[in-house]
């Protein structure tokens, strides 16, 4: 598997990574432009919780481009990529268990999504966070599960209202597994390492 890190470092590749991430993000932040208009401004950076994934992606990448580490952006990223990439594939998968159809559009989000997942997880190597960097992801992610299920600013998918505990449930340990993965994945001292110089 060691065989792919240096593509994944390569500037083409990461070119390419941002150029699909920042689409995806300027997609994705439209998409929510209906919800957003009715959601009260102290509660507007919590709601776009995938394109705000990828966003902290973005950020990553071109950090990576001029050579940098940017540690915040870096946890951010994974455990949100993770949390809510995972989210919206399973969130894709409950409608299709409740209505029996999966349109191109459920079909798109559950790809889409799980790419964001996984890239999230392959660039892990090229993180440099240290562990006040994942408390503060753990509070900001845990936070917005509060503004999400607290104040119900979570994403909108009227078929599934009936299941919100159990969403709201299921996402905050959802939460708690991404922390997980990065911690695993970058700061636990066994983990592989990476040097963007070499």
């Amino acid at each position: 598997m060691k065989w792919i890190y240096p593509l994944l470092g390569n500037r083409a590749v990461l070119v390419l990574l941002l150029i699909i991430n920042t689409a995806g993000t300027i997609y994705g932040y439209i998409w929510y432009k209906w919800q957003l208009v009715d959601t009260p401004p102290i509660f507007l950076a919590f709601v776009p919780d995938s394109p705000t994934a990828s966003l902290f992606f973005v950020f990553v990448l071109i950090a990576f481009l001029m050579g940098k580490n940017w540690p915040l952006m870096e946890v951010l990223a994974i455990v949100t990529l993770v949390k809510y990439g995972i989210w919206a594939v399973v969130m894709n998968l409950l409608v299709y268990q409740v209505t029996g159809d999966l349109g191109p559009a459920a079909l798109m989000l559950i790809f889409s999504h799980g790419a964001m997942a996984i890239q999230g997880v392959l660039y892990a190597p090229f993180y440099r966070f240290k562990t006040w960097h994942l408390v503060a992801a753990g509070i900001w992610t845990i936070h917005n599960d509060v503004i999400d299920y607290v104040f119900f600013m979570l994403p909108r998918y009227p078929i599934l209202n009936l299941y919100t505990p159990q969403i709201g449930y299921f996402t905050f340990w959802l939460s708690i597994f991404s922390l997980g993965i990065a911690y695993y994945l970058v700061l636990r001292k066994e983990r592989f390492s990476l040097d963007l110089a070499s």
